[in-house]
């Protein structure tokens, strides 16, 4: 086992930012804002944040991964470049792999002993002769440019997150977790549907921060109802977020624009983020799964679902344009976009750690809930040997929280009637 006081890195990030912090619930309409600085290169003071050090490190390697996504999403769709099928259909680019190599090799390189779970191995890029273009995709990504990557560099990296790669057993865990691209599938069309970088750290069986990175989500600062879960009508695409979380101290995101386009400066500014204040299960905004159907879900017994925001009846509710992604999900129900997200386990789909982790913490830190269809927190160590499985009893549920017991009870009596 390590020591929670092992995990701390030897130097932090350079630069400071600016941090704003809005009300709980905002208004629709816009209000004057208040805000003020903290010297620090994240949104709060250091020694409020046992893991910040940490938390600087995952925000680095979670930025440094934007950009590969990025550069190689403008490759493929200038060149055609490789997009490939896994068994289960879900597209696979180089990206995918290059950036479970690229984390991989910086974690390691700072947090020796620490475990990582991730998604791919490298057996499916070994038998499709993609190494070369995942190893050029990530030289030049890495925090140690200087020193060249070979092919073996690369595919040992991906497979320090792999299946099999690490056993746990039944005592509480120290380890990463990292999706390299949820929303794959988002990931191919292009800029306008949105795909999360995601990456936490569990220590001691807790998820005690997390990192996400959304190249594409457009940045709202108006206040108004969600009108495109892809984006808003008045807005620029494409300037990208970081969100970030700590136990006990919040959910916050900053722009990425600065990041992507270095020709454009804009404000390192920090925002907190908080849950909508929705407490009407009628009046909420739900995301479900683009593979699922509303007619799959206990509610549509009580509620038709809509679409649009125009003349929502008693009897319906606002269902949000499905967007890829589990995490981007999460991203929204965190950020105020999305009351309710909704996802019904089924018995021929796997349920996978990463695709929950860390929107697990920022949902948490940005004052919603998350549990299974019976009001259970999820159990990260179900998958008692390799920590990559997640068994929630009928689903997930992911709210607000102000009418998280209301679904529940929904659920049961729904349940209990059929």
């Amino acid at each position: 086992m390590i020591p929670a006081m092992d995990l701390h890195l030897l130097h932090s990030s350079p630069g400071f930012s600016a941090v704003r912090i809005f009300p709980r619930h905002p208004s629709p309409t816009p209000l004057r804002r208040r805000f003020f600085t903290v010297r620090s290169s994240l949104p709060f003071p250091n020694d409020k944040a046992k893991y910040h050090k940490e938390l600087e490190a995952a925000v680095e390697v979670v930025e440094r991964a934007c950009r590969l996504c990025v550069d190689v999403q403008r490759s493929l769709f200038s060149d055609e470049g490789p997009v490939l099928e896994k068994n289960d259909q879900t597209p696979v680019t180089v990206a995918d792999f290059g950036v479970q190599a690229l984390v991989s090799l910086e974690l390691s390189k700072l947090f020796p002993p620490i475990p990582l779970v991730a998604e791919e191995d490298s057996g499916f890029l070994r038998s499709n002769n993609l190494v070369d273009p995942v190893v050029s995709a990530v030289s030049d990504k890495t925090s140690f440019a200087e020193e060249s990557l070979s092919h073996a560099d690369v595919l040992e990296a991906i497979d320090r997150g792999g299946k099999n790669a690490f056993a746990f057993g039944t005592k509480p865990a120290t380890y990463w977790i990292l999706d390299p691209i949820d929303g794959t599938r988002g990931f191919v069309k292009g800029s306008q549907a949105l795909y999360v970088v995601g990456l936490s750290l569990v220590v001691e069986g807790e998820i005690v921060l997390g990192v996400m990175g959304c190249p594409n989500w457009v940045v709202d600062n108006s206040y108004k109802s969600t009108t495109d879960v892809e984006g808003y009508k008045n807005s620029s695409p494409g300037l990208g977020i970081i969100m970030v979380a700590h136990v006990g101290c919040g959910t916050w995101t900053k722009r990425l624009k600065d990041i992507l386009d270095s020709s454009t400066k804009i404000s390192y500014d920090w925002t907190r983020c908080f849950v909508d204040g929705c407490c009407l299960v009628s009046k909420a905004r739900f995301c479900i799964p683009e593979s699922q159907t509303w007619e799959s879900f206990p509610l549509s017994v009580l509620y038709e679902a809509r679409i649009d925001d125009d003349d929502i009846g008693d009897k319906e509710i606002r269902l949000l344009p499905t967007c890829c992604g589990s995490l981007c999900k999460y991203l929204m129900v965190a950020s105020g976009r999305a009351s309710i997200f909704f996802l019904r386990a089924r018995s021929q789909k796997v349920i996978k750690a990463w695709d929950h982790a860390v929107g697990m913490i920022c949902v948490h830190e940005a004052g919603g809930k998350v549990t299974d269809w019976k009001g259970s927190e999820l159990d990260l160590s179900a998958d008692q040997v390799e920590r990559r499985i997640l068994y929630p009893a009928g689903g997930v549920l992911v709210t607000n929280g102000n009418i998280h017991n209301q679904i529940l009870e929904m659920i049961s009596s729904i349940s209990t009637v059929v």
